[in-house]
């Protein structure tokens, strides 16, 4: 006798059975959402990259940060080149020393490559010596070349400075102070926010006047204002300090009525009522059961903040009330541009703005990303 076995059908697994079989915890739940999104994923590289270039500035720059040689001055941006004047392939790329013709008409200055010698990119070469990291003495630098034809990828400034060594420095100032702000911004606008949303009634009253109050005020003219009354004697790390407190002072109000919506959404679920007959405390309930819920707002809150205080630091920098030298930061670094006539002349004196662009794009990308990511809500 022969006996047939008929194989099982395929029984249908929802989403979330799948994702109880895999016991995925929650971070790596966040993880496979956030690698799904492209942009984000961009996002977080751009964030990266401009990050080493200002931890690492010594690293990526050919010369000294704070080299000043006025032989240099307002040079063009040096083209790299593979393909010689011949038309014959490199696969080293190389540059050409730039020379310039005066027109004594206009005396306006007119760069041209001396194409009767090529000097090689070299990698990883020895040059200036620094401490990486502040700590360790080291002389290798990404690239370089040998004297006789300056590497200037984005050009000089009117000092002469290298503008791509001086971009990659001012990222330090203009990254730190804007993350700094918004971290500052966030701890008061989850407190108010939850405090307000959690006791409700004449505490939640008195708040949201306050935070209407607040938030009366145009933020860009009271930032110049309150920026323009630093007193310039005062010490580069003071003003840093200053600058960031002034930036998140009305940076928090958005993120408060944020937090204290989705907290009025949460008080009276049954997880919080049970956490109240188990006789759990109002600040344990606030800080470790609600908050936490909150926490893909406060993501994007954190992440659209931080491109805001981006363009506000250079703004400020830009128009000379704002960072101040011998700190340098990327809006004060396009001081030079602040005409026509320079922008026409010298246009890329412009080019710090590259890195205003990307960082803000990248944070952008990256919070969309983390929002999407850390919402439980949405689907698997």
């Amino acid at each position: 006798m022969t006996v047939t076995t008929l194989d099982p059908q395929p029984v249908a697994v929802s989403p979330m059975e799948s994702l109880i079989e895999r016991n995925e915890s929650y971070l790596q739940l966040v993880w496979r959402r956030f690698r799904k999104s492209k942009p984000a994923i961009v996002g977080g590289l751009l964030v990266l990259i401009l990050a080493m270039l200002a931890l690492f500035a010594e690293f990526f720059a050919p010369y000294p940060l704070d080299k000043i040689e006025m032989s240099n001055a307002l040079i063009p941006p040096t083209p790299i080149r593979f393909w010689d004047e011949a038309g014959n392939f490199h696969w080293r790329p190389f540059v050409y020393n730039q020379v310039v013709t005066i027109n004594m008409k206009t005396f306006e200055p007119t760069w041209e490559e001396d194409t009767t010698q090529m000097f090689p990119i070299k990698f990883f070469a020895q040059g200036w010596s620094y401490k990486f990291l502040g700590i360790f003495p080291m002389n290798r630098h990404l690239f370089s070349v040998d004297e006789g034809a300056p590497i200037f990828l984005l050009g000089t400034d009117k000092l002469g400075r290298d503008l791509w060594s001086k971009s990659c420095e001012a990222g330090r100032i203009s990254l730190t102070m804007s993350i700094f702000g918004t971290i500052i911004s966030v701890v008061i606008g989850s407190l108010v926010g939850v405090i307000s949303g959690y006791y409700g009634g004449i505490v939640d009253n008195a708040i949201q006047r306050f935070v209407e109050f607040i938030s009366a005020f145009p933020q860009l003219p009271l930032w110049m204002a309150l920026a323009a009354v630093i007193p310039r004697t005062w010490d580069s790390f003071r003003i840093f300090i200053i600058m960031s407190l002034i930036f998140a002072l009305l940076s928090w109000t958005v993120l408060a009525r944020e937090v204290r919506g989705k907290v009025m959404a949460f008080r009276q679920t049954d997880f919080i009522l049970a956490a109240k007959e188990m006789g759990a405390s109002d600040w344990r309930i606030m800080f470790v059961h609600l908050l936490p819920n909150t926490l893909s707002h406060i993501i994007v809150i954190l992440t659209l903040s931080i491109p805001g205080i981006i363009l506000a630091e250079a703004f400020l920098s830009f128009l000379g009330i704002g960072i101040q030298v011998p700190m340098v930061s990327w809006g004060l670094l396009m001081r030079d541009a602040q005409t026509l006539r320079t922008l026409g002349e010298t246009p890329w004196s412009m080019s710090p703005v590259v890195f205003i662009i990307l960082a803000v794009l990248g944070f952008n990308f990256l919070g969309d990303g983390l929002r999407d990511a850390a919402d439980p809500y949405a689907i698997v």
